[in-house]
């Protein structure tokens, strides 16, 4: 990553004002400001949540007087994301930064928490010239966005009821709440009363994606984390998933990740 491409860097004045650079920025807000002005349009009392900025708006951020850093801010070429390594993530360009509405992410205490972490570690590795460092970088940065993406659920304002972007953000709710029961699109539209057919068409203009390869997605992100950082075993797993049997979960595991659910856990 010739000439730092990704910069980082904590809050610490009490206005904070985008500069004309013509980069994409990532503001993360842990305790509370007064808040945060978008093209004109204010936010207050903001804390624990994440903004995802394009090059195009105007934004200042306002903190409270003789207040310790409140966050950071993340800054990067939109060059940046064609990378290989971020380039297959459905949370892209067109996903966060070129939304029509902003999405505004609140993490849960865990997840701020590794959050923190990792903007600290890209801090870290910003300021060293230790080898490997820009792989290290990418591959904090790809987390980062795992993290995100996991969190997101659209909570950008909803304005218009019955919106598609209204019935996105109930789908993914509902995916979050209802994963280890349904799998199916169908599935879905019915709890929203909508048809298959109309459902991913809100998907698929909302995040670029098709509905089923969200549930897929968040199938997938459960998985790794049970198989990593639990004891239960591939079976437990597979029914506390909402599988029909083990071996149905092995064929969907490796089909979308090239390797068995056994396999990963071995690494």
């Amino acid at each position: 990553m010739k000439s730092d491409p990704i910069k980082i860097s904590r809050i610490v004045n009490q206005i904070t004002e985008k500069p004309e650079d013509g980069l994409l920025y990532i503001c993360w807000i842990q305790n509370e400001i007064k808040g945060i002005e978008i093209d004109g349009a204010f936010h207050k009392n903001v804390s624990n949540s994440i903004f995802f900025l394009n090059a195009n708006l105007h934004w200042k951020i306002f903190g409270i007087q003789n207040q310790i850093s409140p966050g950071y801010i993340l800054s990067m070429k939109a060059e940046v994301l064609n990378n290989p390594v971020l380039s297959k993530l459905h949370i892209n360009e067109l996903r966060l930064f070129n939304s029509s509405e902003i999405p505004v992410i609140n993490l849960s205490p865990g997840i701020a928490i590794r959050t923190q972490s990792i903007l600290e570690m890209i801090d870290e590795l910003l300021g060293s010239e230790l080898n490997h460092r820009d792989e290290a970088i990418l591959s904090l940065l790809n987390t980062f966005f795992v993290y995100c993406d996991g969190q997101c659920n659209i909570k950008s304002v909803i304005t218009e009821k019955g919106s598609k972007k209204t019935i996105v953000y109930g789908f993914k709710n509902l995916v979050d709440s209802h994963l280890s029961q349904y799998h199916d699109v169908s599935d879905y539209a019915r709890l929203l009363n909508i048809s298959p057919k109309y459902l991913n068409e809100c998907v698929k203009e909302v995040l670029g994606v098709t509905a089923k390869a969200i549930i897929a997605e968040q199938l997938l992100m459960r998985s790794r984390h049970f198989l990593k950082f639990s004891d239960r075993t591939v079976k437990e797993i597979s029914y506390e998933l909402g599988f029909s049997s083990p071996d149905y979960f092995s064929y969907f595991f490796k089909n979308h990740t090239g390797t068995s659910p056994s396999s990963l856990r071995k690494f």
